[in-house]
């Protein structure tokens, strides 16, 4: 429910509507003896109009909605039921019809999208017909004064209900905007946590699990040792670019970068501040880690032109592609003794395949494309569907004759 933002005018509006409620129910004490309940009626509705107008809402349980409403329907009724004479009604009324013409305008623009119709109908409708209460009481005026009096006041009507709805939809699209920032904000996230700091980890994971083999020499656990705090450090890196995003009050409204493994891949945040996006110069530095850390010979062909093709956020995904096959060799082929990482234009020059491939474990333990809800495996969906933002496609399966390979294909720019 849209309410009324805690800003500096909001805070003077309780001793504005006090001020403007005072200045319309001391005239009541001047008026004559047999007119006193007549114009202590219309002081009233002049004055809680008012102050539906002026007070911020909700207060209490009383909501901006139910306060229109009820300022709209008294209205409404008075202009049925109005017992006084028909001159009275003429100093309340530019103050009454001032005031609906607010809470016309807040209604419109603040209440939910369930209310907002009807309740600002109400309010339109109640200032519409005000100037009736007048105009039809008025002896031998004929027809024209009522038309001229409810012209004369559905233009500015039609006028305040055009800025608000046009605010509404600025608004609108501002907290559509805010939310698809923040979503892509946690995408990113999750990216970050699953393709970098998963990457990390699992590697870990495998060095502490070779670790603890007998027979090792301590030139042998001196470099495990050293890889697993290097390891550990490059998550950690990953781990506080994320936290500082997330921490970064312009981060919602910006676009959201790749997350780095190194802690150096974070993209603009909204702030002005841009830092490089790993791509593809960064692949051998990322297969020749690969390759250190007891597992398959891992090796990388990457063809010069190749980068030049891609834009960088195509090549941040075509990292991510390579950098989620290499992890599911990790957990999924330890038996694979040979990992191969080709990066070369595609067909006709204009796109740039990349291929990962390796020579050995059970096609059944490898992730697919699609799994159950709730199985797991998302990381190649997740880069199935940027590959196909970027205009390219991904697949994988087994390898012939034995292994596995994942192509990722991305057109140039």
């Amino acid at each position: 429910m849209r309410t009324d933002p805690p800003s500096r005018p909001a805070r003077f509006r309780r001793p504005l509507a006090a001020t403007a409620a005072l200045a319309l129910l001391g005239p009541v004490a001047l008026a004559r003896p047999g007119t006193l309940g007549a114009a202590a009626l219309l002081a009233a509705t002049a004055t809680l109009t008012a102050v539906v107008a002026l007070l911020p809402w909700p207060t209490q349980r009383i909501t901006l909605g139910r306060a229109a409403a009820a300022a709209a329907g008294v209205s409404l009724l008075v202009d049925l039921l109005y017992p006084g004479p028909y001159r009275l009604p003429a100093f309340w009324l530019p103050f009454e019809w001032l005031a609906l013409l607010g809470v016309l305008f807040r209604a419109i623009r603040r209440l939910p999208d369930r209310w907002a119709g009807p309740i600002s109908a109400l309010v339109g409708l109640a200032t519409v017909v005000l100037p009736l209460r007048f105009a039809l009481r008025t002896p031998q005026g004929g027809p024209a004064g009522p038309v001229f009096g409810v012209l004369c006041s559905l233009l500015p009507a039609l006028g305040v209900a055009g800025v608000g709805l046009y605010l509404r939809v600025l608004d609108s699209r501002r907290e559509r905007a805010v939310a698809r920032a923040r979503r892509e904000q946690r995408l990113e996230v999750a990216r970050g946590l699953h393709d970098f700091v998963a990457h990390e980890i699992t590697g870990i994971v495998l060095e502490a699990q070779a670790g603890q083999l007998p027979g090792q020499e301590p030139e042998e656990t001196t470099a495990l040792l050293r890889r697993l705090e290097e390891a550990g450090l490059r998550a950690l890196d990953s781990m506080d670019e994320m936290v500082g995003a997330l921490r970064d009050p312009q981060s919602d409204q910006g676009d959201q970068g790749d997350q780095g493994d190194q802690g150096a891949a974070q993209g603009d945040q909204g702030t002005g501040a841009t830092t490089r996006r790993l791509g593809l110069a960064d692949l051998p530095e990322l297969v020749a880690r690969f390759g250190t850390t007891g597992g398959p010979r891992a090796t990388v062909d990457l063809a010069p032109e190749a980068a030049g093709l891609l834009a960088a956020e195509a090549q941040a995904t075509a990292y991510a592609v390579v950098l989620e096959a290499l992890t599911n060799i990790r957990r999924h082929a330890p038996q694979a003794t040979e990992v191969t990482v080709e990066v070369a234009p595609g067909p006709g020059g204009r796109a740039v395949r990349v291929t990962v491939a390796d020579d050995g474990g059970p096609a059944t333990r490898r992730p697919r494309l699609r799994r159950r809800p709730g199985s797991g495996g998302t990381g190649l969906a997740g880069l199935a569907a940027r590959a196909t933002a970027h205009g390219g496609t991904l697949s994988a399966g087994p390898r012939t004759p034995v292994g596995w390979r994942v192509t990722c294909e991305l057109p140039g720019r």
